[in-house]
């Protein structure tokens, strides 16, 4: 497959990411940077390193099912999900579009928020 192709195949693949949301924070999975890789194998199969918002996360079972449905259902593609927990995620793993999305919604920035917390603690 050719790099042309699979830049193609990938910005498809995180089209459909960016549909399934986190039913808790109500921001897609990509944009939220709880994806950690994506590896296209070839136009039917890709690999895919997820995290959690949280090891405790009570959709630790359905996020990564649902990644696996909405991609085989709109593109036909067999993703193999992987979940990981290092790095822990953190709101600074969120893209740009995520930032702006989270505070949209919630009126704030989290990841100025989550830095002054974070120095704080360290201060």
């Amino acid at each position: 497959m050719s790099e042309e192709r699979k830049k193609e195949l990938l910005g498809k693949i995180i089209s459909v990411l960016e549909t399934i949301a986190d039913p808790e924070i109500g921001i897609d999975v990509y944009n939220l940077g709880m994806i950690y890789g994506i590896e296209v194998i070839d136009e039917k199969h890709v690999k895919i390193k997820m995290t959690l918002t949280t090891p405790f996360c009570p959709l630790a079972n359905i996020l990564p099912m649902l990644v696996v449905e909405e991609l085989k259902r709109k593109l036909g593609i067999e993703a193999d999900v992987e979940i990981v927990m290092e790095p822990p995620w953190s709101p600074e793993m969120m893209t740009e579009k995520g930032r702006r999305l989270f505070k949209e919604r919630y009126g704030y920035d989290i990841v100025e928020e989550y830095k002054k917390a974070y120095s704080a603690q360290q201060g």
